[in-house]
């Protein structure tokens, strides 16, 4: 089994400037390890907002190393309708999923993968996914 990683992991190894040799190295799942293009968006979305020159340098520098390391998975067309599927139902029972991470751990769940993040209480609301807590020392 996989594990897709949430861009909560990624953004806090950057803000630590954890390696991501080191992240993967913590990460038993490392040899499967991959990461959503919705978290592509998200960690992009980072460096476009960052306040400095010199900010915005070494976050494209942590974007880059993380995209030559861990591969995206795409979010296809067949996602899109499972996260359709999992939103209207958790919806109709009163939950809201935000729609990044309803759009990650689709990914995930589509991919029969686990979704590693620092985050598990939105993924927890996915009915068959498999969250695995991460914590990063």
């Amino acid at each position: 089994m996989g594990l897709i990683l949430d861009s909560s992991v990624l953004i806090a190894a950057e803000r630590q400037a954890r390696p991501i040799s080191e992240l993967l190295a913590g990460v038993s799942w490392r040899l499967w390890s991959n990461v959503s293009a919705i978290s592509v968006i998200e960690l992009e979305h980072g460096f476009w907002r960052a306040n400095s020159p010199e900010v915005g340098q070494r976050r494209r520098f942590y974007l880059d190393a993380i995209f030559a390391a861990i591969p995206v998975q795409p979010f296809t067309k067949e996602m899109a309708q499972l996260a359709a599927k999992v939103d209207a139902e958790a919806r109709i029972q009163g939950r809201s999923i935000p729609f990044a991470d309803l759009q990650i751990g689709v990914t995930a769940l589509y991919l029969d993968y686990a979704v590693g993040t620092l985050n598990a209480r939105h993924f927890e609301m996915i009915p068959g996914l498999i969250v695995q807590p991460l914590q990063l020392p």
